[in-house]
C-alpha cells in the first residue's frame, strides 16, 4: 500500500485523500465493505478478453504480442465480472454512478450479469445506457476496423442526473498513450486522463471519493487530483502500480503548488 496526504478541506477520517493499493482489488473491496466505507463513484477499465487476432501481420504494437493474439493482454487477466460486481454495489453509495469499460467481445455477457445479479434484498444495479468512447484511431481487423470502446453506465438506487447534462453519449477523446524512452507504451490499454475527467466531473463533486479498482497506470487518479477529488486505486501489477504512484504523486504535488497539469 502507498498513500500520502494532501491538505484539502473535508479530508477523509478513515484514510488519506489518496489511497493506492498494490493488491488484488477483491481483497481491498472486502476491507472497504467490512469497514463500511462508501464511495461516491466508480470508474474502471477491468481486464477482459479481447478478440483473438491469430496472425497480426504488419499491424505492430500490442497486436504482435502472443498473449494478445490469443485474446489475453495482461498477466493478471483472469477475473470475471461476477467476482467484482457485487462488491462494487456494496461499496457504492446510494444514487451513485458506476462506469465499467468493455468491448464488443464481452458486452453481452457483462450486461447479462448486471441485469441478473441481485443482493440479499433483491436489489441490484440499474443499467442506464452504454456510452461510446471514440478513440480517434483504428485497430486492424478483418471485419471493419475498431475505433471505439463501450462504457457501461450504471446507477445504484434512485436515478440522479449527471452534472453536465449537455454531454453527448459519444465521447471523442484521442487515444494518446504515454511512451517510455524506448518509444513503447507504458500500458497497452491506457485510458486518457481527459476521458476520466469528463466522467468524474459528471458523476461526482469536489472532495468526494472516486474508486478505480483496476487503475493500470493511474490516469483516473491523475484526473481526480486535477479535479480535487479523493481517490482510491488498486493495481495488482507492481510495475504498473509504481508508474501510477509516480504519476499521481507528481500530479498532486504540481497541482498543490502551481495548479498545473503534469500529464
Amino acid at each position: 500500500m502507498y498513500s500520502f496526504k494532501l491538505k484539502y478541506k473535508g479530508a477523509l477520517n478513515y484514510m488519506n485523500d489518496i489511497q493506492l493499493y498494490n493488491q488484488n482489488c477483491l481483497n481491498v473491496l472486502d476491507n472497504l465493505i467490512k469497514d463500511n466505507i462508501k464511495v461516491d463513484m466508480i470508474f474502471t477499465d477491468p481486464p477482459y478478453k479481447v478478440t483473438s487476432y491469430g496472425n497480426s501481420g504488419s499491424s505492430g504494437g500490442m497486436l504482435t504480442k502472443k498473449s494478445t493474439m490469443s485474446g489475453k493482454i495482461f498477466e493478471h487477466n483472469d477475473i470475471e465480472i461476477e467476482e467484482y460486481l457485487p462488491k462494487f454495489y456494496k461499496v457504492l453509495k446510494e444514487t451513485a454512478h458506476c462506469y465499467i469499460m468493455t468491448n464488443h467481445v464481452n458486452l453481452i455477457h457483462f450486461l447479462k450479469v448486471i441485469d441478473e445479479w441481485k443482493d440479499e434484498n433483491g436489489e441490484g444495479f440499474h443499467f442506464i445506457k452504454c456510452l461510446i468512447w471514440d478513440k480517434g484511431n483504428k485497430i486492424m481487423g478483418r471485419f471493419y476496423m475498431s475505433q471505439f470502446e463501450y462504457i457501461i453506465f450504471l446507477r445504484k438506487g434512485a436515478g440522479v442526473g449527471i452534472n453536465n447534462c449537455g454531454t453527448s453519449d459519444i465521447i471523442s477523446i484521442p487515444n494518446k498513450k504515454l511512451k517510455a524512452d524506448d518509444g513503447c507504451s507504458f500500458h497497452d490499454t491506457e485510458k486518457p486522463v481527459e476521458l476520466s475527467k469528463i466522467l468524474i466531473e459528471n458523476s461526482s463533486k469536489e472532495n468526494e471519493i472516486v474508486l478505480d479498482p483496476f487503475m493500470g497506470i493511474g490516469g483516473c487518479g491523475v484526473a481526480c487530483k486535477q479535479l480535487n477529488r479523493k481517490f482510491i486505486g488498486c493495481e495488482i501489477d507492481e510495475n504498473y502500480f509504481n508508474i501510477a504512484k509516480n504519476r499521481i504523486e507528481g500530479t498532486a504535488i504540481k497541482s498543490n503548488k502551481a495548479k498545473k497539469k503534469l500529464f
